[in-house]
């Protein structure tokens, strides 16, 4: 543990909690260079806000320090003392911090760091250790006083987590193998982070998710793999939902599928159209060039309302959703969109959207080609998509997890028990009257 050279006193007496401070020696990021993976980070938060200056600091019991800071001199000195800069009060509290004109906010118009960065605002959030220890915090400044919207706090709450969440993989992959054992828990802790734990409550819905591996036991294999889907709300009344399948497997497919999930929800707080979103994550995907690996995506934009939902969907190369009538008629949902790729120049208009309205007893399926894809070790016939529409329509009347269930028990049975790629499934059912 590191010596507390700072007394006890109007600091918190969290800063100094000693299980904070091994988790902040533990991270291994105090006096280390910049990094790619934060800085790509900042950037994003300073496109989202229009902010002068990004950081990530870390801060031990005597200083914060900035293992990422955007839009400073990059000769500036990177760290401050713990009393002079705002991280400390993200520490003691553990909860995010709006400042909007930082000059008369009492919490922190007197810190010396507001005069020595020119502070007019100020918008910062914990960033935690696996543990749940806050071991420093990611903020953007600005150099006049101004507010921070609810969407714009809701994309840098987003950003904090994505920092989180690289800091919970670099532990997981030391802890991986410095036990031996990188093969089986590396990717456990990898493939689970790709994946939300739970999906939201949404209105009127009943919702239901899996991610199914590539392996006729259930266990995970040998290397994560590119699946992933999500479920949030963004602004106002409406809700986006996401299926995503990255080319091949390891850790550049991680890469990839990080950047996708946390540039997909940024962006969707900004846009409310389906089409422009897959463009905007493309455009990442361009400058940003963390992998060669090209990913397909389908997303639908929602809104919940009297009697059903009413949105909009677009696919970038995905397998094309299916909706599946309150009546058992099943009927597919797509788009025209190319693949996402580095590698491939795209613009706006290579994204087509498509209205849908779901009404009591209707379900819209989004899934990867893992499941169309099923066939037995005798490479026999592919499950299709004929096969996948009818197991749908079989469903009728069913709920939400009943059946994904019972589609992935008809896939199975038509391959014998073998998978040969991984499949996610996602379905929203509208809750019948």
């Amino acid at each position: 543990m590191m010596v507390n050279e700072t007394p006890p006193g109007e600091l918190p007496e969290a800063v100094f909690d000693t299980a904070r401070l091994e988790a902040v020696a533990a991270s291994g990021l105090l006096d280390t260079g910049p990094e790619g993976a934060f800085d790509d980070i900042a950037q994003l938060a300073l496109a989202i806000t229009g902010a002068h200056m990004a950081f990530f600091t870390v801060a031990d019991g005597r200083r914060s320090f900035w293992k990422s800071a955007v839009g400073v001199d990059p000769e500036a000195v990177r760290e401050n003392g713990i009393r002079d800069s705002p991280c400390h009060i993200l520490i003691g509290t553990g909860r995010e911090l709006l400042a909007p004109d930082a000059r008369t906010d009492p919490r922190v118009k007197d810190l010396p760091a507001v005069d020595a960065l020119g502070i007019g605002a100020w918008a910062g959030y914990p960033v935690v250790s696996p543990g749940g220890h806050v071991i420093g915090g990611f903020c953007v400044i600005d150099k006049d006083a101004r507010p921070f919207t609810s969407q714009q706090s809701e994309a840098l709450r987003i950003l904090a987590r994505s920092v989180s969440s690289e800091i919970a993989l670099r532990h997981a992959l030391r802890e991986a193998q410095a036990s031996g054992d990188a093969s089986a828990a590396l990717v456990r802790t990898l493939q689970e982070s790709l994946l939300p734990p739970c999906l939201p409550q949404t209105p009127g819905l009943d919702v239901a998710a899996v991610h199914r591996p590539a392996d006729a036991t259930g266990a995970i294999g040998a290397e994560v793999v590119g699946d992933f889907y999500d479920l949030f709300q963004t602004r106002g009344r409406k809700w986006s939902a996401v299926m995503g399948d990255v080319c091949g497997k390891g850790l550049d497919a991680v890469k990839v599928t990080t950047l996708a999930r946390y540039t997909i929800r940024a962006e969707a707080n900004g846009y409310d159209n389906p089409a422009t979103v897959l463009h905007r994550l493309h455009d990442a995907l361009v400058d940003q060039h963390v992998s060669e690996r090209f990913l397909t995506a389908a997303m639908a934009v929602f809104e919940p309302g009297p009697g059903g939902i009413t949105g909009l969907y677009a696919s970038a190369g995905h397998p094309p959703a299916l909706i599946r009538r309150a009546d058992g008629t099943v009927e597919e949902l797509d788009a025209t969109g190319i693949l996402l790729s580095p590698e491939i120049p795209a613009v706006r208009d290579d994204f087509d959207e498509t209205a849908f309205r779901l009404c009591p007893g209707d379900a819209l399926l989004l899934y990867s080609d893992g499941l169309t894809e099923a066939r037995d070790r005798h490479r026999g016939p592919l499950f299709g998509a004929d096969r996948l529409g009818r197991a749908l329509a079989a469903t009728h009347g069913a709920n939400a997890a009943d059946t994904l269930d019972r589609l992935w028990q008809a896939a199975s049975a038509h391959s014998g028990g073998h998978a040969v790629d991984d499949t996610a499934m996602m379905i929203l059912r509208v809750v019948p009257s």
